[in-house]
């Protein structure tokens, strides 16, 4: 019998999407199908998910939900199965999922995201009249609440799995919003939502979590400490036999050089003279010189000094020192995206940007680009460097969580041994980073070397397959089948 699972989410991927949680919450389901587990996928009615659903049945409503009525909408998008919480009060506005057209936090979100949980919680008694799930999977801070509604709602509630993706974003709310957001009394402690003196969504996730898993396996060890943790450390090491790390994948039928219809030109390991064609293009379109010939630093990235596009921005000048070009997609920070404005019009033909983000050219910056950056401060997973090996760009990346997980640093061992496909570097500063960057173009001027890189990422499994076993072991474990 197929496994029943409720994942609760604030996007996924080809309904809504602001970053890779998208991407992971969108690909799963397909993934854990082939081991019998039959994912359901609730997500807020935003307008651009309301857009794209096409045929969608109404399964549920509720009369009053934190101010309005709702109605849960059951549609099947692209082989996938969604719930959407169609609540014009609290998603029916223009702006992104979590910051409205001036960049700001919708001053309601925690109504907003209590929403999504106390629907969940609705949904596993019944409300939608769909097989009840046996598993709860949470995906960070904005599924946080269903874990004190299931608990203090249902009697035999199901098992609640709580993934963080990214410990920074926890989702804290003033006391004062406790009962407004209809919070028993006994929930409001340390032994519930309480964090800091306040409600913590993502506080409430991993204290009434059956498991807690991350992105990662090393991510999973950093958030236990001080540092990595922010704050949630000592609960999580005092729950660490619960915790552990289960890598991303990506979707490698979306993300297929072979297959790829976004770029001009298909190619496999064997015919990688052919990203040559994609190379030109990505020059055209940030205004490199196309004939130059020189080495091309990539990024795809939020720009954000937890990605350490800060310290990118302070080491474009040994880049450009190194006959090299830099093009940069990215949105985030203000100063950040000031600041590389300013690099790409102070460097015209050594530095395009591109501010925002297009699938499209993510795509094309995979494709083209000899190299792909991420310098992150700390990582949780990351896709970037996972697409980048997919598609025979090199990833330069800083030995930090996932990152460390997934890219073999082409030091004199693994070069030896044929095994490297990228460079890492540590610590995470200007210098170590600028370091890579020479490592980088001294390995670009040995064309067969930079093949062999390029070959050995091109056959790296970037999957879900793996991660797809281990989560459906982790369900089949906890529903006891």
């Amino acid at each position: 019998m197929p496994l029943p699972v409720l994942a609760v989410a604030s996007e996924a991927y080809p309904l809504i999407k602001t970053g890779g949680l998208a991407d992971v919450v969108g690909a799963l389901p397909a993934a854990l199908k082939p081991h019998g587990v039959d994912v359901t996928t609730l997500l807020p009615g935003y307008p651009a998910v309301l857009d794209r659903l096409g045929t969608a049945e109404a399964v549920a409503r509720f009369g009053d939900l934190f101010g309005g009525a709702a109605t849960l909408l059951a549609a099947e998008v692209e082989g996938a199965e969604f719930l959407i919480l169609d609540a014009p009060h609290l998603y029916a506005r223009e702006g992104g999922p979590y910051v409205g057209p001036d960049g700001s936090e919708w001053s309601d979100n925690a109504f907003r995201f209590a929403a999504l949980g106390k629907a969940a919680a609705d949904i596993c008694c019944g409300a939608a009249g769909l097989p009840l799930p046996q598993i709860v999977h949470l995906h960070d801070w904005q599924a946080g609440l269903a874990g004190p509604y299931l608990t203090h709602g249902i009697e035999a509630r199901p098992k609640i799995v709580a993934t963080i993706h990214n410990i920074a974003f926890q989702g804290w709310f003033p006391a004062s919003f406790a009962a407004r957001l209809g919070l028993p009394e006994e929930a409001m402690s340390i032994e519930g939502v309480e964090y800091f003196g306040g409600v913590g969504f993502l506080k409430a996730a991993l204290w009434y979590a059956d498991r807690i898993t991350t992105v990662s396996p090393t991510y999973a060890c950093e958030i236990l400490e001080p540092d990595g943790g922010i704050g949630l450390d000592g609960l999580l090491s005092g729950r660490a036999e619960i915790v552990s790390g289960v890598l991303n994948g990506i979707d490698v039928g979306i993300w297929n050089p072979q297959t790829d219809e976004r770029v001009p030109a298909r190619y496999s390991a064997e015919s990688l003279a052919d990203r040559a064609e994609n190379k030109r293009a990505l020059a055209r379109r940030f205004g490199l010189d196309e004939q130059s010939g020189r080495l091309t630093f990539g990024v795809v990235s939020r720009l954000s000094s937890q990605k350490g596009l800060d310290l990118l921005a302070e080491a474009v000048p040994t880049l450009l020192s190194l006959d090299a070009d830099l093009a940069l997609i990215g949105a985030g920070d203000a100063w950040l995206e000031d600041r590389f404005r300013t690099l790409a019009a102070e460097n015209p033909g050594r530095v395009g940007t591109f501010i925002g983000y297009d699938e499209d050219l993510a795509h094309l910056m995979q494709a083209g680009a000899d190299a792909i950056l991420v310098p992150s401060r700390f990582e949780p997973c990351g896709l970037t460097q996972l697409c980048a090996l997919r598609y025979g760009a090199v990833p330069v990346v800083a030995r930090v969580g996932g990152l460390a997980d997934t890219v073999i640093d082409a030091n004199p061992a693994a070069l030896a041994a044929g095994v490297a496909t990228g460079v890492q570097f540590s610590p995470v500063c200007q210098s170590a980073l600028e370091a890579a960057l020479r490592r980088t173009a001294a390995l670009w001027a040995d064309k067969a070397q930079w093949r062999r890189l390029q070959a050995n990422g091109m056959a790296t499994d970037v999957s879900w397959d793996a991660s797809a076993k281990a989560y459906a072991a982790l369900f089949r474990e906890l529903a006891g089948s």
